[in-house]
């Protein structure tokens, strides 16, 4: 699913009125219509909503909410910011509202606001996706009045005070229970520091025009079960373990030989014909007693290492000796076939970055979470500033870098972005990222494009962790756990592809 900035979403609200035709205060109705319908069928059990309107078409929104509901006999109290200025189809909805005598209180000052929030629930349709500053004075207070109180909290499109797709400050942002946004997500939505505030994000189709959709481009998109459609490669029933390449794993160390074993069966279970690990001498034991699936080799010259191997990993486990510091250097600048670069092999990358941008056919795929990412890039202010730079860098260093997060990002090498959305907290645990990069070793050595297999892996990765939280609970998980479920998660992609087709 695309992610249209808040000025490509106006111009869809624009195209819309256009091309359907619908008169904007109509589309304003159908919009607030099915929040309403949500609201109806999802808080069965309130009989009181407070709701705050802003001077927009947000606040339009609420307006329209509060009628409806109004009229279907729940209790309803309407507080309006006052202001001179007020969007034509808020005016229309406000004089509407006095139609069906509801009381409307104007808020001027912050003696206006509801002493106590208690019993019901507050309806937030303050300031919408065209917010581009971030809040003062009174906008301010009356969002942080909200705050304070211990009401649920329903934002209509976006909590007020957060900007879509810039940084505002978090100052004064509406902490919602639910957000219900329109058509899809927003950029903010998929950013750790603004789960606080989001709540839980539910995206109301109200009919916007699919040809703007469709023919509209973005930067940004989330990964869905269609694109996985379009990516995933059944099995041919005559193949044989060749068929599906020959991985080479460099991983482990004397204390970290459990990341070893942990991404070299993530990269069998993931599909590799084979899988050789390169271990130090003395450790081949502790392999093929945990994993005899696995080859190990303890070889250090690379060519023979490097024979007949069609991906390579590096770094789960890894420790910074000079010889991994060499080998690095080499894989970036003589291996010429599929290469992943995680953990250790992150720190060791830093000098070497610029041999990046020559790997021209097999970019490499760097897998940082937020603090390996400024170890090796710097140091960003906010959340949209290390976006942009996680896509600068892929673009001018010709890579592909997923930034691992709840909505773990892929920046591609084309300016395009891809956020996954599987997943879960039981997946912060320790070994979770060896599991990812064994998986995307796996899927490069059977054949996968580097950007097949970073959408595919990470989708599969935190399926895998979702089918697992729900056997065995978030909590109890383990990065193990992700692996025994990789073949849930195969199956259940295999059934969605199936049915496509």
């Amino acid at each position: 699913m695309k992610i249209f900035t808040s000025a490509q979403i106006r111009e869809w609200d624009k195209y819309t009125i256009k091309e359907e035709p619908v008169a904007g205060i109509d589309l304003m109705e159908r919009a607030a219509t099915a929040c309403f319908n949500w609201i109806k069928e999802n808080i069965a059990i309130a009989n009181h909503f407070t709701i705050f309107c802003g001077s927009g078409n947000n606040g339009g929104d609420g307006l329209v909410i509060a009628r409806l509901l109004h009229k279907a006999k729940y209790s309803v109290n309407v507080y309006v910011l006052d202001s001179k200025k007020r969007s034509e189809e808020n005016s229309i909805n406000l004089k509407r509202l006095s139609t069906v005598r509801l009381k409307t209180i104007f808020i001027n000052t912050a003696k206006d606001f509801p002493a106590d929030l208690k019993n019901t629930i507050v309806i937030d349709a303050l300031f919408g996706t065209g917010l581009d500053r971030p809040l003062k004075n009174i906008d301010a207070l009356l969002v942080n009045h909200i705050n304070q109180q211990t009401a649920k909290v329903i934002s209509i499109d976006i909590p007020s005070g957060l900007c879509a797709d810039i940084y505002c400050e978090q100052e004064a942002i509406i902490k919602a229970t639910h957000t219900l946004s329109f058509q899809i997500n927003k950029l903010a939505f998929l950013l750790a520091e603004y789960i606080e505030y989001t709540g839980q994000v539910h995206l109301i189709n109200i009919g916007l025009n699919k040809k703007y959709y469709e023919s509209t481009a973005s930067q940004f998109e989330t990964i869905d079960q269609q694109l996985i459609s379009k990516i995933y490669k059944p099995r041919n029933q005559f193949a044989h373990k060749y068929n599906f390449g020959h991985a080479l794993l460099y991983a482990g160390s004397k204390n970290m030989m459990g990341a070893a074993i942990l991404s070299t069966k993530a990269c069998i279970k993931s599909g590799a014909g084979l899988a050789t690990i390169h271990v130090t001498p003395g450790s081949e034991g502790i392999i093929n007693m945990s994993l005899p699936e696995a080859i190990t080799t303890s070889v250090n010259n690379t060519n023979e290492a490097w024979l007949k191997k069609t991906a390579i990993a590096i770094g789960p486990g890894l420790d910074s000796s000079v010889k991994n510091k060499q080998l690095i250097k080499k894989l970036l600048s003589a291996w010429e076939g599929p290469l992943v670069v995680d953990a250790t092999a992150l720190s060791l990358l830093t000098p070497h970055l610029s041999l990046l941008a020559l790997r021209k056919l097999h970019p490499a795929i760097l897998t940082p979470h937020t603090g390996e990412f400024e170890r090796l890039f710097s140091k960003t202010s906010n959340p949209f500033e290390r976006l942009k730079l996680a896509g600068e860098k892929a673009a001018t260093l010709q890579c592909y870098i997923i930034l691992k997060g709840h909505y773990t990002l892929i920046a591609c090498p084309d300016g395009s972005c891809f956020f996954n959305t599987t997943g879960n907290a039981g997946m912060a645990t320790a070994g979770s990222g060896d599991v990812l990069t064994g998986m995307l070793c796996g899927l490069l050595a059977q054949g996968y494009k580097e950007k097949e297999a970073c959408i595919l892996g990470v989708y599969l990765h935190g399926l895998a962790g979702d089918i697992a939280a729900e056997n065995m609970s978030e909590e109890a998980m383990m990065a193990g756990d992700i692996i025994d479920c990789l073949a849930e998660g195969f199956k259940q992609i295999k059934r969605q592809t199936s049915f496509r087709a």
